[in-house]
């Protein structure tokens, strides 16, 4: 089971054609509830292989291809730890699961390109942050989504504040590493320390934090996302005087990290950054309104699709409950939507998402309800 992080996202994204299979059904937490999901597995996949064969496949292709699916049917491991929702993603080159908060409704999509836009609210408005965690013991760094949360790690420091502050030039000793394990990004940035906490060592502290603001500096130079600092009450502003970082929270998580769990620490983030976030994508919405009629908007996907390829979209909302159906010509930038889908067809909305993506646009797949006018797209053009 993988972690889907922005950067495995834009993987699938970026993968070339052949057989894409996508798969998103929904699943059930509790474990006696198991069986439910494996039939229903089992059912999409028998759609799946019927699909196939039509489309000219031959049998041992087929079964080469959903082996790997097919194995998981009977894997009692892998049904015991669900969450709302499954994303199966299959391709000659590609397998890929991932158990996901969401109540996906049920979806089998096959094409020359995975489809992803159930997926899409994991980088609404590129909704990520970072979590610095400071303690007595230990300073951590957390990477975190709405939805997930995983650690960033950092080697070659020193272990202890005492043994960081021996130095007499201690910012040369400080070397950062970082990695690329199994689950998003860079992986945690650990620092110990000891007798700390009392006003005759803020100095002593200022010290340490200026290490650790170093190194972050370094870490998150090309970043533009929220920095939420967590712990007791005293060390956050003596943080604060220390920090370089230009998009620190304000508001931080009061209390000792040390006796919090992770999902805490996520709950809190999400807590502070989400009004943020909610309130760029009103503007966002705002903005879409106020330009209508200038020729820098449009809810027409025959226009928008060509838009999404040629790079011109700057912020795109496209709803995530339903599908539009059709094809696009990039030598001739024509759009054919149909009422129901044909073969060879693709969703339309997806694929003006992520080709806006592709093209360093911000999307925002959000339910019907939510779209800023009652088209299931909406556009706001650079140019």
């Amino acid at each position: 089971m993988d972690t889907l992080s922005k950067e495995e996202l834009k993987k699938l994204i970026t993968k070339p054609g052949g057989q894409c299979i996508s798969i998103f059904m929904p699943t059930h937490r509790a474990r006696g509830d198991i069986q439910q999901d494996q039939i229903r597995l089992k059912n999409v996949l028998g759609e799946t292989e019927e699909r196939l064969s039509t489309s000219g496949l031959r049998s041992p292709e087929v079964r080469e291809l959903l082996e790997p699916v097919q194995n998981l049917i009977l894997d009692t491991p892998f049904w015991q730890t669900q969450s709302n929702g499954l994303a199966i993603f299959r391709s000659p080159e590609v397998f890929a699961c991932y158990h996901l908060p969401f109540n996906f409704k049920e979806l089998l999509v096959i094409s020359d390109r995975f489809h992803i836009k159930p997926i899409l609210p994991l980088l609404n408005g590129e909704e990520g942050f970072y979590i610095l965690a400071l303690s007595q013991n230990k300073v951590s760094l957390f990477q975190g989504t709405r939805y997930s949360v995983n650690e960033v790690e950092l080697a070659n420091v020193p272990d202890t504040l005492a043994e960081t502050l021996k130095y007499d030039e201690p910012e040369k000793q400080l070397q950062f590493h970082t990695g690329t394990p199994r689950g998003i990004g860079r992986r945690a940035a650990m620092f110990h320390g000891h007798g700390v906490g009392t006003d005759d060592n803020k100095d002593r502290i200022l010290r340490y934090f200026r290490l650790v603001d170093a190194c972050l500096h370094e870490l998150l130079k090309n970043e533009r996302v929220p920095l939420v600092l967590a712990g007791v009450d005293y060390l956050l502003p003596i943080y604060k005087e220390v920090n370089n970082y230009p998009y620190l929270a304000a508001d931080g998580i009061e209390g000792n990290p040390e006796g919090m769990s992770v999902e805490e620490l996520h709950k809190g983030a999400c807590a502070i950054v989400q009004p943020c976030f909610q309130k760029k994508q009103q503007k966002t919405a705002d903005r879409y309104r106020q330009l209508a009629g200038t020729g820098l908007t449009s809810n027409d996907i025959k226009e928008a699709v060509p838009a999404a390829h040629q790079g011109r979209i700057e912020s795109l909302f496209v709803t995530i409950d339903l599908q539009q159906w059709g094809t696009y010509n990039p030598n001739t930038n024509t759009v054919h939507p149909h009422r129901k889908a044909e073969p060879g067809d693709d969703d339309l909305l997806d694929l003006a998402a992520v080709q806006t993506l592709l093209n360093g646009g911000t999307v925002y797949a959000v339910d019907t309800k939510k779209m800023p006018d009652r088209a299931p797209l909406a556009a706001v053009f650079r140019y």
